[in-house]
């Protein structure tokens, strides 16, 4: 055929039921992979026996009261919508702490489907396509996808090796189209706390230059070695986003919320009725009790098993000290995380999240290590044989 150039190839009918037809994905949904997180879990499944420190879950279990509340509310016949906003039982409570925490009555807050449904919120109220919101990489993988779907850009403020921000950095990244920065501390996937005065610094750059700070919080409960700060203590245009779901380990029952200057959290309010209309509501009932309950004794088990971890690994990979969060994050043997990662599975049926998920370096692996102490330590076992093997 490509000797006549008067000949032309015969198109197959769009009806022609001998070609295999096939559903149109849009150009958004086409532009993404699933998470490497995801693909992770998925490993494990087909794994028999496998030692997974993959999944960033609490092993410790929801608190009693909590699930005796959320029984009480199904037999109470408590299943249906609420308030976009959320109940006002529970929204009185989280909003009054958020306001006698950053000392600012006016303070709006919106109870939302998990913390990522706030930030999918969040970013939907501040980002219009072309603009851009700065992340400090490594980062939780949901951050740079949801950005750009929304059509904005990512400028990436690289953190390694010492996980630290450097304020100045920052400024010299802010351009007339930032809209946002987006903090995360503790971090995931680093475990790193960012100290008092960075995060002060962070917030007082952010208000002069006229972009919102968004905070993510959802780990705050999990610092061991200082107090938790949050930029919100430093200026009241910052956005803090946080949920139950890693403090109370009430990750499937998806309660967060988002707190900040009213036009923001009201634009929140907003799209949240057009898209998950509310947070369940059993879990909203669940989430008033598990305000209440002492968190002490799995928070300290959390440390214990960093410590664990920690130092069955200090001879054998390099890291830096993760003072929150529960995850570690070590140089990947050989250089990639992604290569280490792939002989963990096939050598020790080990599961680890390689760093070219969180960021576009690929030199790092996570570890979680919020397992039982068996599977923990046989992960233990088997980094340390892989550390000498790779």
């Amino acid at each position: 055929m490509s000797g006549d150039p008067g000949a032309h190839p015969v198109r197959p009918a769009v009806n022609d039921p001998s070609q295999p037809r096939r559903t149109a994905i849009s150009k958004r949904a086409g532009a993404f992979d699933s998470s490497g997180i995801r693909k992770a879990f998925d490993l494990a499944a087909r794994l028999e026996d496998p030692i997974n420190l993959a999944i960033g879950q609490p092993d410790f279990p929801m608190p009693q009261a909590a699930r005796t509340a959320a029984r009480e509310a199904v037999d109470a016949g408590r299943n249906g919508y609420t308030q976009t906003q959320g109940i006002p039982e529970l929204r009185a409570r989280l909003e009054e702490r958020a306001r006698a925490e950053t000392g600012q009555p006016g303070r709006k807050l919106c109870v939302t489907s998990g913390s990522s449904g706030a930030l999918v919120l969040v970013l939907m109220a501040l980002v219009d396509p072309g603009d851009e919101v700065i992340l400090f990489e490594p980062a939780f993988v949901m951050y740079r996808p949801l950005v750009e779907f929304l059509g904005g850009r990512c400028v990436i403020v690289d953190t390694s090796p010492t996980f630290r921000i450097d304020v100045d950095a920052v400024a010299a990244a802010i351009t007339p189209r930032t809209r946002a920065i987006l903090l995360n501390t503790p971090s995931n996937p680093t475990g790193f706390v960012a100290p008092a005065d960075t995060v002060r610094d962070l917030a007082r750059l952010a208000e002069r230059a006229g972009v919102t700070l968004v905070s993510d919080e959802l780990y705050r409960s999990f610092c061991y070695d200082e107090p938790f700060h949050s930029p919100a203590a430093h200026s009241d245009r910052v956005v803090v986003i946080d949920g139950f779901s890693k403090s109370h380990a009430m990750t499937g029952w998806r309660v967060g919320w988002v707190h900040g200057p009213a036009e923001v959290v009201d634009a929140c309010t907003m799209l949240q009725q057009y898209t998950f209309v509310c947070a369940p509501q059993v879990g909203q009932w669940a989430a008033i009790a598990a305000l209440d309950a002492p968190m002490d004794v799995p928070l300290a088990e959390c440390r214990r098993k960093r410590d664990r971890l920690m130092a069955g690994l200090a001879e054998h990979y390099r890291f830096v000290k993760p003072g929150g969060a529960f995850y570690l994050y070590p140089e990947a043997p050989g250089g990639s995380g992604r290569r280490f990662a792939e002989i963990a599975a096939e050598r020790e049926k080990l599961i680890v999240v390689p760093g070219s998920v969180f960021g576009g370096a690929d030199t790092h692996f996570r570890i979680a290590y919020t397992v039982t102490d068996r599977t923990l330590d046989r992960g233990i076992e088997a980094l340390r044989r892989l550390a000498g093997a790779v």
